[in-house]
């Protein structure tokens, strides 16, 4: 796979390296993403979908004779202690052998899994089945917001809020639990397809200072290249906690909106809730890291 690795000196339009298109839980295509980033102004966005790369062909051949750079990525769901804890691949090879027969059996396990919640459901009184909700979502991943959204559209509930406590939640009866990497599996799974991978969010985990230390310690043993330092929700001090973190174990920064269309309401591709902005300097970080 050939991999844009210029760096444009000069160049002062912002990136997002954190989006979701319709092909995992965002409600926009990949053309429409590359569509929406030009409008924005922005030099280069990442497709980071949920466990999929179904949707970089797209996006990558749209943007090909436009004036944008589309990063091929992904964002793998995994599991530490017992947290969801999400990894970026960005500049991954999403054509390599091993990669995709790793994410065609998590798809298959995740196919398993959908058909056991559909079930679930129907014993809770909705009318639904796996074959009905692959064809109200063609080529989506199917997340737990496409089950809230076909409940929302159906009038089981009045509300995506609803729909998670009442029926697809954590603690809720119709919940089951996905099959999980963990994240030093997935940062193995990105460097063998040559990328770079990105410990996403870390505010979001909710961890103690000590926990989050040692969770970036023993990636970084493995492998992790950098961290998502800027981010959507992030305040100031949360903000400098993670470039401290960044620089403690000398990681690239990383950051973008984590962008989710109608999924994720008031929150913008390119500058998140008004306040983000993510420096072309950032990417370029990345493409001297790859370059070495």
């Amino acid at each position: 796979m050939i991999r844009n690795l210029t760096i444009r000196p000069g160049e002062t339009r912002p990136v997002d390296l954190h989006v979701h298109s319709n092909r995992s839980d965002g409600s926009e295509t990949p053309s429409a993403l590359v569509d929406m980033a030009l409008e924005k102004g922005l030099a280069a966005f990442a497709l980071t979908d949920h466990d999929t790369t179904d949707g970089l062909a797209d996006a990558l051949a749209y943007a090909a004779d436009k004036d944008i750079e589309v990063i091929p990525g992904i964002e793998f769901s995994t599991e530490y202690e017992g947290r969801d804890i999400h990894v970026v691949g960005l500049y991954i090879d999403y054509t390599e052998e091993h990669f995709q027969h790793y994410l065609k059996d998590f798809q298959n396990s995740r196919n398993l899994r959908n058909q056991k919640m559909c079930k679930k459901l129907q014993e809770h009184g909705v009318d639904i089945t796996y074959e009905q909700l692959l064809a109200e979502y063609p080529g989506s991943v199917l997340t737990r917001a496409h089950y809230a959204r076909f409940l929302l559209a159906h009038g089981y509930v009045k509300g995506l809020p609803e729909a998670f406590d009442r029926y697809v939640g954590d603690h809720a009866p119709c919940y089951i639990p996905r099959e999980k990497v963990t994240p030093m599996q997935a940062v193995h799974l990105i460097l063998q397809s040559g990328g770079v991978p990105i410990l996403a969010h870390p505010i979001l985990y909710h961890m103690s200072d000590e926990r989050l230390d040692k969770l970036v310690a023993t990636l970084k043993q493995e492998g992790l290249a950098g961290i998502e330092a800027i981010y959507s929700t992030y305040n100031a001090a949360e903000e400098r906690q993670i470039r401290k973190l960044a620089a403690k174990y000398e990681l690239l920064l990383s950051g973008g909106s984590d962008f989710h269309g109608a999924a994720k309401p008031g929150l913008s591709l390119g500058n998140g809730y008004g306040k983000l902005y993510v420096p072309y300097e950032i990417l370029a970080g990345m493409k001297q890291y790859l370059s070495k």
